[in-house]
């Protein structure tokens, strides 16, 4: 069955527009008294709860795993997702939503130079000029340049780069285990994983006076419906019927919506240098998808 192309675009969009929001619900559960690890281990213990729900009445087919892939899971669980969450939570903490996308969408490069080293895959051009546009780009955002408004401590700078870098482990973890399971699969097991790890750490149960409060159900609703499980249904269903190139370019509607969110509603400042950087980073994607588009056309 064909899906027109407007609304299968409109899907991915709208998916990613629901990942942009991310920022919003976590910097309002910071606010009830949750740090980092605790708003990642409810975001993925709820929503991998959700998805076996749904998996459960829906496609239980979809649940059926080989015992010797389980390594995999866990790794995407334990590094592409706990620790990718956390470190990108950590940034909005001790700096601002928009600075930490930045950092997330410096995960590009860090694919690229890890598929070097591993998989032997050539730097071409475009992939070298989107790199040296990431990295400019980064500086500008986070006022690294100009020199002298840098404001940003080491910390929150290793911290975004480390976002970025096991942001990037999700691609290269799963590439093994893509070829044989679904995308609903390995989301709910690298989720369900995490949730293992996370849980017996987070102390959640300390806040128990908290889930009290009709807010923080609210705002964890949005992050575990809304920007979790609703967005990847919606940007995986639109994913199927366009290509996946395309996918990426429209999906960098979540850097616009996440500043849009840092602006308007926690009215973060953002001088003419750091816009110019978030349009470097915008840029260095799309350079990233030609790239990837012209050597799979050289490939056929």
């Amino acid at each position: 069955m064909r899906m027109n192309q407007t609304i299968a675009y409109g899907m991915v969009v709208l998916g990613a527009s629901f990942w942009g929001l991310t920022g919003l619900f976590v910097q309002n559960l910071y606010a009830f008294g949750f740090s980092p690890w605790q708003v990642v281990t409810l975001r993925l213990t709820m929503s991998s709860l959700i998805l076996l729900i749904l998996l459960w009445t829906m496609a239980r087919s979809y649940l059926k795993i080989r015992l010797i892939d389980l390594p995999y899971f866990i790794g995407l669980g334990l590094f592409s997702i706990s620790f990718f969450n956390w470190f990108y939570f950590q940034v909005m903490e001790l700096s601002s939503l928009s600075v930490a996308v930045v950092f997330v969408y410096t995960s590009p490069v860090f694919a690229a130079i890890i598929a070097k080293i591993l998989f032997k895959e050539s730097l071409t051009l475009a992939k070298i000029s989107a790199i040296i546009l990431t990295i400019i780009g980064s500086a500008f955002a986070i006022k690294f340049i100009p020199l002298g408004e840098f404001s940003l401590t080491l910390k929150t700078v290793m911290f975004g780069l480390l976002a970025g870098f096991f942001c990037s482990t999700y691609s290269l973890l799963g590439k093994n285990v893509s070829r044989w399971y679904h995308p609903f699969t390995i989301t709910f097991y690298a989720m369900l994983c995490g949730s293992v790890f996370l849980l017996p750490t987070s102390q959640i149960w300390q806040h128990k006076h908290q889930f009290l409060n009709g807010d923080v159900w609210l705002n964890l609703f949005g992050i575990v419906i809304i920007s979790t499980v609703l967005a990847y249904l919606i940007y995986t269903i639109g994913l199927s019927y366009i290509e996946s190139s395309k996918a990426t370019i429209l999906s960098s509607i979540e850097i616009v919506v996440a500043v849009l969110v840092g602006v308007v509603v926690f009215e973060e400042a953002l001088t003419g240098w750091q816009t110019l950087g978030f349009g470097l980073v915008f840029v260095s994607l799309f350079l990233t998808v030609f790239s990837f588009k012209k050597r799979e056309h050289l490939k056929r």
